[in-house]
C-alpha cells in the first residue's frame, strides 16, 4: 500500500467517529482506507437529479413569464390603438 503523502483532516461528532472507527474494525481495514473508499464512491445522483428538476422548472417559468410578456404587450399595443383613436376623434371635433 503506498504511503501517505497528505492529510485530510475530517471533523465528526463524537458518536459519528465511534461509528466509523467500529466499522473499520468490522471490516478489518484502517479507518482513513474507509474514509478513502467512503469519499470515491459517493455519487452524487441525487443532487444531479434534483439541479436537473430545478433546471427544468426555471425554464418552464421562463417561458410562462416570456408569455404572460407577450400578452401584456399585445394588450398595451392594443390600448395604445384605442387611444390613437380616441384622440384622433377628439381632435377632428367627431367626439361621440
Amino acid at each position: 500500500m503506498a504511503s501517505a503523502v497528505q492529510r485530510i483532516v475530517v471533523q465528526a461528532s463524537a458518536q459519528d467517529k465511534k461509528s466509523i472507527v467500529a466499522k473499520a474494525k468490522k471490516l478489518d481495514i484502517p479507518m482513513s482506507e474507509l474514509m478513502r473508499r467512503g469519499a470515491f464512491a459517493y455519487q452524487s445522483g441525487e443532487a444531479d437529479a434534483a439541479l436537473g428538476a430545478l433546471a427544468d422548472a426555471a425554464k418552464a417559468a421562463a417561458e410562462r413569464a416570456g408569455a404572460a410578456i407577450d400578452d401584456a404587450l399585445d394588450c398595451i399595443e392594443a390600448s395604445n390603438r384605442r387611444i390613437a383613436a380616441m384622440e384622433a376623434r377628439h381632435a377632428s371635433g367627431k367626439v361621440a
